[in-house]
């Protein structure tokens, strides 16, 4: 396909259904309903991306050279320049997590302290 066709946000958008997907990736925008079923790591993490950029995604994983060929097949165009793309989301429940893993840490460290102290109390008091 030829990489001469512009892509706005509101079609990348419209293309978030399995069975008509496509997936921003470094500015190019990519068919990959024909690929979904074939990918290693399920649709599910295909489909989490569509209609935003997947590049961050994409790369985090590390994907093969194999990978990026297949790519070249399902090229529709370039993402249209000064389109803005929705912010993420995915930052707003990892602020949760911080506050998850202290109340878990709190769970076992006040316990443990605890019978430390215990067993300081009896060690003293029968010095």
């Amino acid at each position: 396909m030829s990489d001469t066709k512009v892509i706005s946000l509101s079609e990348l958008q419209e293309h978030t259904k399995k069975d008509n997907l496509y997936v921003l990736l470094h500015g190019k925008v990519y068919s990959v309903s024909k690929f979904i079923d074939e990918h290693p790591g399920g649709d599910e993490v295909i489909l989490a991306e569509a209609g935003k950029d997947a590049t961050e995604a994409f790369e985090d994983v590390g994907h093969s050279d194999e990978a990026r060929d297949i790519l070249k097949d399902l090229l529709v165009g370039s993402f249209e320049e000064g389109s803005a793309l929705p912010t993420k989301t995915a930052s707003s429940p990892n602020l949760s997590a911080p506050v998850a893993q202290t109340a878990s840490n709190a769970s076992y460290f006040l316990p443990l302290a605890a019978l430390a102290g215990y067993f300081a109390w009896r060690f003293y008091s029968s010095a």
